[in-house]
């Protein structure tokens, strides 16, 4: 009789096209939203305020996600939090028709609410697996980015006219997209998750789990792989823009950019499973600079195209692998706050990169986004060596 314990099934399957759906929101935010931005203010640096409010929102919705999900359960969250991006993405639509730029500022960030929820997919993964999968749960489910990396750029080249307000077609699609998510999660089975209360066992204090090395350099990671990555890819659209570049060439860099975020999940959880996370982090941020050598070597279409495609794999090995690692340092009683606050560190990261991104092209040049993005690679890199060195010393 067969034993082995089963690592692919129905739920899992399920929550990877969840997470796709997910993508496809977020990379349709980003594809469109920097350049309805640009056409709806007159002032130049302030054309990516509506990509930095999705993230805003979802950082300032990091603390209440957990206590939802701690009150209402993981299926119960996820479902509202889709009927929010449902209804965000509608407000957007109005937004754009009536070319009211700050009603689409917020409309954005309330979208941040499901961006909250959707960065835990990758936690909820390997829940609904055997535990001698984890690895390879997290990077699979991050697979399911494939569909939006392929279904976001081009829907919103689709979309992009058949309405006389630009972009209005592609906020539709994503309100539907939401309601199509709320039926999906209904058929996940998430395991029976024990009701928190006030009289429970808490776990560590947070800045104790903060403090441990591991959690410490996961936090750091996935903070700055995120907050490093999504600089350059809001600022992309307009530097493009800027270089004469039509739409649908932004797009095709967008779509190698996310299958280079997500594509390496076949494999990535494998990697980190044989030779450790710290080691694949460490390709990840050697990947960073090569791919920022790249972008500062010039600006035709190949120089855009072939660097985010090696930052796209970058991200994917350092998020995957900070997220394995973090995994390994908390309790389950412990998961929600630990969750919370590196989602909360990665959105933060992320909103001020994408204010930096639309500000600095228009003061400073997309030369200079560059060059200052190797500052977080080299944090992350001293960061992994720190480790290192924690790990060797004796306790």
């Amino acid at each position: 009789m067969n034993t082995s314990p089963v690592f692919f099934n129905k739920n899992l399957f399920l929550l990877i096209l969840c997470q796709g759906l997910y993508l496809t929101n977020n990379v349709t935010f980003i594809a469109i939203n920097g350049l309805v931005g640009f056409s709806l203010t007159p002032i130049p640096w302030m054309a990516t305020l509506p990509v930095m409010s999705y993230v805003v929102g979802a950082a300032l919705s990091t603390s209440l996600v957990a206590k939802v999900q701690a009150q209402f359960g993981r299926k119960r969250s996820f479902q509202f939090a889709l009927i929010i991006a449902s209804l965000s993405t509608l407000l957007c639509a109005y937004a754009a028709d009536s070319k009211n730029f700050w009603l689409l500022t917020v409309g954005t960030a309330i979208a941040g609410y499901y961006s909250a929820n959707g960065l835990l997919y990758r936690f909820v993964a390997p829940e609904l697996t055997h535990p001698n999968f984890r690895e390879k749960a997290v990077s699979l489910l991050l697979t399911g980015g494939l569909f939006g990396a392929v279904f976001g750029p081009n829907m919103s080249v689709w979309t992009k006219d058949i309405f006389l307000t630009p972009f209005l077609g592609a906020y539709l699609v994503l309100s539907l997209a939401g309601l199509l998510g709320i039926v999906i999660m209904h058929f996940i089975d998430f395991p029976i998750e024990k009701k928190v209360e006030s009289t429970d066992d808490p776990g560590r204090p947070l800045l104790e789990i903060i403090y441990q090395p591991k959690f410490l350099v996961a936090l750091i990671c996935a903070a700055l792989s995120y907050g490093m990555m999504n600089l350059i890819m809001a600022g992309t659209p307009l530097a493009m823009e800027v270089c004469g570049f039509i739409f649908a060439d932004t797009a095709t860099v967008l779509q190698w950019h996310v299958i280079g975020m997500f594509a390496p999940g076949f494999f990535s959880g494998y990697l980190i499973k044989k030779y450790g996370s710290v080691l694949i982090m460490a390709i990840g941020v050697v990947l960073n600079i090569i791919a920022i050598l790249i972008l500062l070597s010039g600006n035709d279409f190949y120089h855009f195209l072939i660097p985010l495609f090696i930052l796209g794999l970058a991200w994917n090995f350092l998020f995957t692998a900070a997220t394995t690692l973090a995994i390994a340092a908390y309790r389950p009683e412990e998961k929600n706050k630990s969750q919370a606050i590196i989602n909360f560190f990665v959105f933060g990261t992320m909103a001020i990169s994408s204010f930096s991104s639309g500000a600095l092209i228009s003061t400073q040049g997309w030369t200079f986004i560059n060059y200052g993005s190797l500052l977080p690679a080299a944090i992350m890199g001293g960061a992994l060596i720190w480790l290192q060195f924690m790990q060797k010393k004796p306790a």
